[in-house]
């Protein structure tokens, strides 16, 4: 039987003989198994990839098993190292381009009339006024903050009634996790009831808010979206952004309808936390990106390490990964 890991039939044949018979050679390996020396020397070599077979402290040249609970830990230990790199080099370009974004603005707004900068919550929403009075065919909006504050709604209802009586196409999407909050889904359904379109996701890239699909706002730090944004016009980050929201939008799920699980029972948010859990984020990581509390976040995570038979979280996303239930993780 084939290994998640790549531990293949004869590989995992070797491996138990070896831990029955610890000072067995090669050529005996290969008479009890029936098999040929080439065909031992690989698996030995597959077997120590993954830590579970070490050099002899007595014998120059023999190969000694690991026990499965250290060996394995090894492996794993090696693979949430890789993998703690690979989301550091994710956060420093996360940061990198938003300080180009900001650098871009600040030196640019003068001179191009493709990027503009607007300085605070007031100018944003005087901004975003503007876009309301002006536009013709459709507004696009990512909202990844979870629950909204009734400020927040208040300050954004008058604008949206604007933009729906006048049959503009409104379309909003938010994080699943304000079905649970009532103010929220109460003001998401009363957009829905007025005619505008809502879907939502298990997390967002992005904040952002698409005006005719020729204009962009986009906060500078996401951690404070109301101290700073840009206005993209007519750009190719503008082109990227409208394709990102499309995408989005359409692997949503509409208000109205339920988190239908897929093949292997596994809902949307569930699959993603799955996915964060295998880049390494913390219980408030995942948490702030799903919108929920740390608690809520950590019996989702519990749950699914229930599940995979996980003793960390970390081991629960490589298991998942291994599994094939992180296919569009794995094609990254």
């Amino acid at each position: 039987m084939a290994d998640p890991l790549g531990l293949d039939d004869i590989a995992a044949r070797v491996y138990r003989t070896m831990l029955t018979l610890p000072q067995v050679t090669v050529d005996e390996l290969s008479d009890q198994l029936d098999l040929e020396n080439k065909q031992v020397e690989v698996a030995l070599d597959r077997l120590t990839e993954l830590s579970l077979v070490r050099p002899s402290y007595e014998e120059d040249g023999s190969l000694r098993p690991i026990s499965p609970e250290v060996g394995f830990e090894e492996f794993l230990a090696k693979q949430q190292e890789a993998l703690n790199s690979q989301q550091q080099r994710l956060d420093e370009s996360r940061v990198a381009v938003a300080k180009l974004i900001a650098e871009s603005a600040h030196h640019r707004r003068h001179h191009d009339a493709d990027v503009e900068r607007l300085e605070g919550i007031d100018a944003i929403r005087d901004r975003l006024a503007e876009f309301t009075r002006g536009v013709e065919h459709e507004v696009s909006a990512l909202a990844p903050d979870g629950p909204q504050t009734e400020a927040n709604i208040e300050a954004a209802r008058p604008l949206d009634e604007e933009l729906l009586a006048r049959g503009v196409h409104l379309r909003t999407l938010y994080l699943d996790s304000i079905r649970n909050h009532p103010v929220t889904a109460t003001y998401a359904q009363w957009l829905v009831d007025q005619g505008g379109l809502v879907r939502t996701a298990p997390s967002l890239p992005v904040r952002m808010i698409l005006v005719d699909r020729i204009a962009a706002i986009v906060p500078i730090d996401e951690e404070n979206s109301g101290q700073a944004a840009i206005v993209l016009h007519n750009s190719g980050v503008l082109a990227a952004l409208c394709a990102l929201f499309d995408h989005t939008w359409r692997e949503a799920t509409p208000l109205g309808g339920s988190d239908v699980q897929d093949n292997e029972g596994l809902s949307k948010q569930e699959r993603e936390v799955l996915r964060l859990l295998a880049l390494g984020l913390t219980d408030q990581a995942v948490a702030k990106r799903l919108g929920v509390s740390v608690r809520t976040s950590s019996r989702i995570t519990a749950l699914l390490m229930e599940r995979l038979d996980a003793r960390s979280r970390f081991q629960a996303g490589v298991r998942a990964s291994e599994l094939g239930w992180l296919k569009e993780l794995d094609r990254q």
